[in-house]
Order: structure tokens, then sequence, then C-alpha cells
């Protein structure tokens, strides 16, 4: 049955189309989104404009290999390595921490998955509702970087690994050719994106089974923690926080792909496919990767060849293409999405390139980074991830907030209207942020003050983050957006 609220969104979203023209779209613009449709091989026009209603194509159902492939790589695995050889976790104790962080992460990305086809808009452009026009921009530069480079850099580097014990080919050369052809698929934009995640799930959930059955039997879990970890709550709690911050990391890239579905379709469905594509690969492959320290010392400091040296020669040179094909998946929609967010920072760039054209200036600037990163990948990934939930923390408290007090009302004028502005937000998200990171980070260049005095908190700074820009969001905003009334310069 078809959702009520999509078919209202509807309605709404004719008026997202005609505020899309403040943007800078234009008659030529829509054109080429007609004739873009549903065509593989072409480009996509423009940049985070509303998809009109007559080129929307797809159905929910897709989204499961969408976030099924990406998550079908050596990044996902190598969170359930750290959960065991750095955090202390046993087995049992990190396949527990490990679902509840990525089941976490996978609610928050059905919430707002399913928004995407009743507005048909970017989520970075539906990030201006709590933020406003301009206040967006800094959630959108965080997003442009954490995705474009920071995401685009440490996937990079694990298909770099695996090219590289599969051919032999140098580390520096065998990057390059990872980040060429990532680029590549992100460049063209949506509709290739989503039928390269679409052809390289089967291969990467074949491969990936058969390594996981042959891990899973030689493991050991039973055995005791690893000496020197984390160990405790502390352990367990970072744990959480590395599948939660990995997971969660998907979250701004939510409606970029949803976007394009009919309005008319289940929100439900629309948000069940996505989290479960996410939750199935993500809780799978870490979980592996748990089991695989389990069953000895590795072999090598390179960490794709370690985890293969567990394997037969010939599965083990299978699953290096599938870490480097899983690469590509990812990074095609970390590039995609990293140039959307940079677009919907508000800088007036050439209206049918402007996407393409940052999406080559990604590729150029991830290859740079993770060319630095080559030498110590896994201290540097241990850090991102918790990084990386640092800021999407607060985030999603603002996010839902904002969402809650604005059900029923309309929000199209809002989207694209650069005299719209919410400063109430901005200063909720920074406060939180600031707030969180001071008291209860957990890194090693800086520690939190709580964290000082309590450290069998582990890092609990993305829980802390959320649940304080959340109520700070609805102390400032609440009466005012429950009453329909504007928080902030509208103009016209």
């Amino acid at each position: 049955m078809t959702d009520t609220l999509s078919v209202v969104g509807a309605g709404l979203g004719e008026h997202s189309a005609s505020m899309a023209i403040t943007e800078g779209t234009t008659s030529d613009a829509t054109a080429a989104e007609r004739e873009y449709g549903d065509r593989v091989l072409a480009v996509e026009p423009g940049g985070n404009e509303f998809i009109p209603h007559e080129v929307r194509h797809g159905t929910p159902r897709q989204l499961f290999w969408t976030w099924m492939s990406p998550n079908l790589e050596f990044a996902t695995i190598f969170i359930g390595i750290l959960s065991v050889s750095v955090f202390g976790m046993t087995f049992w104790q990190a396949t527990l921490g490990l679902v509840l962080g990525t089941g976490l992460g996978a609610a928050a990305h059905y919430v707002l998955s399913a928004r995407g086809p009743l507005h048909g808009v970017p989520q970075m452009v539906l990030g201006r509702l709590g933020f406003g026009y301009w206040g967006n921009a800094l959630p959108s530069a965080f997003m442009s970087i954490m995705c474009g480079v920071g995401w685009f850099a440490t996937n990079s580097v694990s298909g770099a690994f695996a090219l590289n014990t599969l051919t032999g080919l140098a580390p520096l050369p065998s990057l390059l050719v990872i980040v060429v052809v990532q680029t590549v698929f992100a460049f063209f934009g949506h509709n290739l994106v989503q039928a390269f995640e679409r052809y390289a799930f089967p291969v990467l959930a074949v491969i990936f089974a058969i390594t996981a059955v042959v891990i899973l039997a030689k493991s050991n879990p039973g055995a005791p923690a690893v000496e020197g970890g984390v160990g405790g709550m502390g352990g367990f709690l970072l744990t959480v926080g590395t599948a939660f911050g990995y997971a969660a990391g998907w979250t701004p890239y939510a409606a970029d792909y949803t976007r394009y579905l009919p309005a008319t379709v289940s929100r439900v469905r629309t948000g069940l496919f996505a989290s479960a594509g996410l939750f199935v690969s993500c809780v799978a492959l870490s979980v592996v990767g748990a089991a695989s320290v389990t069953i000895g010392a590795p072999s090598s400091d390179n960490p794709t060849d370690a985890f293969t040296a567990n394997l037969p020669s010939a599965l083990a040179n299978l699953t290096l293409l599938a870490i480097a094909l899983g690469a590509v998946a990812a990074n095609a929609l970390n590039v995609y999405s990293g140039s959307m967010a940079f677009v919907t920072i508000g800088l007036r760039l050439p209206l049918k390139t402007q996407r393409a054209v940052v999406t080559m200036m990604f590729g150029v600037v991830g290859f740079l980074v993770a060319w630095w990163a080559l030498a110590d990948a896994a201290a540097s990934y241990e850090a991102f991830l918790l990084i990386v939930a640092y800021w999407i923390g607060p985030w999603l408290g603002i996010m839902f907030a904002d969402q809650y007090l604005r059900r029923g009302q309309r929000i199209d004028t809002l989207l694209y209207n650069r005299e719209y502005s919410n400063w109430g937000g901005l200063t909720a998200f920074v406060i939180a942020l600031v707030g969180s990171v001071l008291l209860f980070s957990n890194q090693e260049k800086f520690v939190g003050y709580v964290v000082r005095a309590v450290p069998e908190l582990g890092d609990i700074t993305f829980f802390v983050g959320f649940v304080l820009a959340g109520a700070l969001y609805l102390a400032i905003n609440g009466a005012k957006i429950s009453a329909g009334q504007p928080v902030g310069a509208q103009g016209k």
C-alpha cells in the first residue's frame, strides 16, 4: 500500500521544484535532467537541485545492494579487527558491541533515507532546515571533508594494499589505479553509481561469504582477550563508538540515493531496504574481522595481507580482488556525496557541471591524503572513525529534533531560500560538539576532562553530543517551530 505521507509529499514537491530556481537552476538544466532520466553512461547534470517528478525512477529494493556493496570491503573488516586487537575485547564482547553500534547507525539511516522520495533533494539540502541556509555551510563542509577526502583516502588505502598484495604492483601505483577508477564512477553520477553497486553486489557477496565461512571455521571464539588492549567497559564503549562511527558515517548521504525514487513509494520500504543493507553488511564483515584476530598473531604489517594469510591461496587472491572492488564501491558513493555536500555549502559554480567538476577535485585531494596515510593506516583509521562520530552525533541530534518539531508542516519553501536562517540550530550544534569533545573524547592526542577522571567510560562523545544537541535545539526552537512560527529571517 502506498504510504500516505509520500502521496502528500508528491504535492509539496512541486513547490520544491519552483524553489530550486532560487538555487540557480534554469530551464536548460531541467531539460538536461529529463534527458538524463535513467541513462547509465551519461554525466548527471547539475548539483543539488530538486529532482522533478517526471524523471524519478527506481524502487526501494535497489537500496539494499546500494548499501550492501560499499560495505563489503576491508574497512568494515578492520572495525572488527580493532575491537579485539586494540580495544581488548573477546570475540563475543566484540560481537555485541559491533551489533549495538551498527544497529544505532542503521536506525538513523532508516529515518533519513525515508525522507528522500518525499522531498526529492539531497541529504545536506534537508540539513538547511535545522541550520539555516548559511549556517548549514558548517556541517556541509564537515561532510565534504569527511567523505570527499577522509573516507575516500581511508578506503583507497585498503584497496591499494589489496591490489599491491594481489599483483605485486607498488603501493603508490596501486593507489593511483584505485583512485582513477572510483573517481570516474562518481564523475558520471547517480545512475552509474547505482548500477555499479548493483552489479558489484553478487560478486562481493559470494566471495566474502566463502571467506567468512573459512575464517569462522579457523577462529577460536573462546580465546581470551588480547593482552595490552583497553579492555573492560572502556574497550566495549570504544567498540560501540567505532561501529557507530562507521555505520552512522553514511547517514549524511542517506537521501542522496533515495531522492530519485518516485514520491509515491513507501517510506517504510525505503528506510527498511536502505538500513537493512547497511546493517547486514557491516555486522557480517566486522564480526569476521573480529574472528580473524582469534586465529593467531598477524603475519604481516600490511593489514589486508595479514587478513588473507589465513585463507587458501586461491581464495586469498579472490578476497584481495574483492577488497579492491569493495573500496571502489564505497568510494564511488563517498566522492559523489562529498561533491554534493560541497555544492550545498552555497558557492556559485557552473550549474550543469558543478557536481562533476567538484568530483574531480576531490579525487585529486583524496589521492594526496591517501598517499600520506599509506605509512600508518591502522592508527589513522581508528582515530578517523571516532572523529567522524564526534560531529555526526550532534548533527543527528539537530536533524531528528527538527524533523520531530516540523512534522506535518510545509518545508519546501525553506530549502533553497538564501535568506532563511536558523542560528539556534548552528548554536546548539557548536555547543554540543565542542562540549562533548572537551569532556568525553578519548584520542591519543587529547583525552576529555571527564574521561581523564573516569577512563572506563571509553569514548561516549557521540552519545553525549547527540543528546545535548537535540535537547538544546528543542529548548531554543521548540515552541516556535511547533507553533509554525519563523525561527529566523525567511525572505520571500
